[in-house]
């Protein structure tokens, strides 16, 4: 089991190598809400930090092996940089969906990419496979004890940063991360609540905690990708269920509105796991916390930038920023107009419309109108949805 002392050891051995990522005021997310900003360290991501405790503790006979890694990408980068600067050969198993500025990066660092269909435990298959054949010492994503340990600094850096912390939330994938925060922070100050997140779509470590013994999901699917791991490890799984005060889950919808809110408030850029700490504070997903000082782990911030496209989207449409209206208007001159007028004065903009003729919701005198609105919030989407109403238009579900 990792104690506060291995990761006390673990802060000597990353002095130099990992930065004390800032712990920012974020007011607009939340009263007293703070993030640690673990997306500005030097890959992008928290995980440098456990891989490189875990390398730099290798023995000679094991450096001169090599090491192989599985991961989504992040865990990636972060051994194939270790490694590196350890003089070492890198092999690294990536789920093919990985993005891929994820897969650059990590052969930027000097890793060899191994791409292998499915997630991340097909991923992890193949990295079992290839570590019998050559020989190589597995560094494991989250269930050693060095790796977590070294993910566990982050936790001592909090208690430095806001020695009047009351709450910390932090992303669950396999459970290294949340491990090793929560063991750091009780270790210190058993009165701060540790609190971890996973994805609805893959709530492994959530399922796990409630049913009291590891389960293994069928499927996982989430735009987290760095957290969508089927099972956890039996020692994060022990830490977890020692150490957190709970697990909650956050849906699509409220990870996009979490990386857009980050985006435009705080100008900082997370991927779906580093959000999804965020999400759960802005959905009041543990309510008994509100004006309790909080802070949230933004754990990465490699997000691919076709998929950061996306999310932006379904968070503007979650806040209600753009709004779909379908409705129905009698074919004849001068009815469009009337409509977009109505729109007009409610001070909405049209992003794009669509006027058919021919639509299962319409009459032989009527067609149906599709509209795409950009709109301030929910409540103003909702206005112009009663204006509409109130001027004789029916909506129809887009």
């Amino acid at each position: 089991m990792v104690t506060l002392e291995m990761i006390k050891q673990a802060q000597q051995n990353l002095k130099g190598v990992a930065r004390m990522t800032p712990l920012i005021s974020a007011p607009k997310i939340g009263e007293n809400v703070s993030i640690k900003a673990e997306n500005l360290q030097l890959t992008g991501s928290f995980k440098l930090r456990g891989a490189y405790n875990k390398i730099s503790s290798l023995t000679p006979e094991e450096k001169q092996k090599g090491v192989i890694a599985c991961s989504a990408g992040n865990h990636a980068q972060g051994v194939a940089l270790s490694a590196t600067k350890n003089g070492i050969h890198s092999t690294i198993c990536i789920p093919a969906g990985a993005p891929l500025s994820k897969v650059e990066a990590t052969r930027n660092f000097g890793g060899d990419v191994v791409l292998v269909p499915g997630v991340y435990d097909d991923a992890y298959a193949k990295a079992v496979e290839l570590t019998n054949e050559k020989g190589y010492t597995f560094v494991h994503p989250f269930n050693d004890e060095k790796v977590i340990a070294g993910q566990g600094t982050i936790g001592l850096e909090i208690l430095e940063q806001e020695p009047h912390v009351d709450a910390v939330f932090v992303a669950i994938g396999g459970g290294g991360l949340a491990s090793g925060v929560a063991c750091a922070i009780k270790s210190v100050k058993p009165d701060c609540k540790v609190y971890g997140v996973q994805a609805a779509g893959a709530p492994s470590m959530y399922d796990s905690i409630n049913k009291g013994e590891i389960i293994e999901l069928q499927s996982v699917s989430t735009i987290a990708d760095g957290i969508a791991v089927k099972k956890p490890g039996d020692l994060t799984f022990e830490m977890c269920q020692k150490y957190l005060d709970g697990v909650v889950t956050v849906s699509e919808d409220e990870i996009a509105t979490a990386i857009l809110t980050l985006m435009e408030t705080q100008k900082t850029v997370a991927e779906g796991a580093g959000a999804t700490s965020v999400a759960a504070v802005m959905f009041d997903k543990v309510p008994e916390l509100k004006g309790k000082n909080i802070v949230c782990v933004i754990s990465g911030g490699n997000i691919d930038v076709s998929i950061l496209s996306r999310v932006i989207t379904k968070g503007l449409t979650k806040t209600g920023r753009i709004t779909e209206i379908k409705t129905k208007v009698i074919d004849k001159p001068g009815q469009l107009i009337n409509l977009l007028q109505l729109i007009s004065n409610a001070g909405s903009n049209i992003i794009t419309i669509d006027h058919q003729r021919e639509a299962k919701q319409s009459e032989v005198n009527s067609c149906i109108v599709s509209m795409v609105l950009e709109t301030r919030n929910v409540a103003h989407s909702q206005e112009i949805c009663n204006t509409l109403q109130q001027n004789g238009y029916e909506i129809f579900e887009s």
